[in-house]
């Protein structure tokens, strides 16, 4: 995919992966859309790519409101024009201390389905069918290894991440041929404030920062059409081809 003067939607870009990924995609040349809830930390990161010549605008909103998700859609196109890649990187872990699924409250498993599932749904369809009109765009889904292994007290979050990982699927299926590519890409553990909420004993000065798989994601968006429609990818264990650079020769995993 050609990034530069391409508009790029990035949830939950004010921090952590969203933001690490955002400011690539930007000194690639893409005219990138914030989205997240927290204005001071999106404007640190607006600011950041500003400051290197980078093309950023700034959107408030929650991705779990339906009612934010075409306002997101009609803002992002007037602020960067067409919409050529989205990215859903804002994910919620629901009650932290994580809780067991038998203390997990109905209305909990609703806001991270919400956040982590139903948002990633609504702004994609509400994106998707002018991405077909045109016959390109991309759709990224940031998902997790809690997808696909049963960790205790990561039930709401596993769930909602196993979701997205087969709604990238079936996007990818439905839009097959139509010039439209999702994929769905685990980065990996990482030191973010969510991986500090979620596992407080952990020692971050072990973990990778956010840079290091938003470079890989970066690299699979610039070779998205040699990656399998709706491919679940893992960040750690994929390299580009030599052929064209920046292509997926790395591991494809299916749950």
């Amino acid at each position: 995919m050609e990034l530069h003067r391409a508009g790029a939607v990035v949830t939950g870009g004010g921090r952590g992966l969203g933001a690490a990924v955002a400011e690539r995609l930007a000194r690639a040349g893409a005219r990138v859309v914030l989205v997240a809830r927290n204005r001071a930390e999106l404007d640190l990161v607006a600011a950041r790519i500003r400051s290197e010549g980078g093309d950023a605008h700034v959107l408030v909103a929650d991705v779990g409101d339906k009612r934010a998700v075409y306002p997101i859609a009609g803002a992002a196109e007037a602020l960067a024009g067409p919409i050529d890649l989205v990215v859903h990187a804002a994910s919620d872990l629901g009650h932290v201390p994580l809780r067991l699924l038998l203390d997990t409250d109905c209305e909990e498993l609703e806001h991270v389905l919400a956040v982590n599932v139903l948002g990633p749904f609504r702004l994609t369809k509400a994106l998707a069918g002018s991405m077909v009109l045109r016959g390109r765009g991309t759709v990224v889904n940031v998902t997790s290894d809690a997808s696909v292994a049963a960790y205790p007290r990561w039930g709401a979050y596993g769930v909602s991440k196993a979701a997205l990982d087969h709604l990238g699927r079936i996007w990818g299926a439905e839009l097959a041929g139509t010039g439209v590519r999702f994929v769905t890409v685990d980065p990996g553990e990482m030191d973010t404030k969510m991986h500090a909420d979620a596992m407080p004993e952990a020692d971050r000065s072990t973990l990778p920062s956010p840079d290091v798989a938003a470079d890989r994601i970066v690299a699979m968006i610039r070779a998205i059409e040699s990656v399998p429609d709706g491919a679940r990818l893992e960040a750690s264990s994929w390299t580009p081809p030599a052929s064209t650079g920046a292509t997926a020769e790395g591991k494809e995993t299916r749950s």
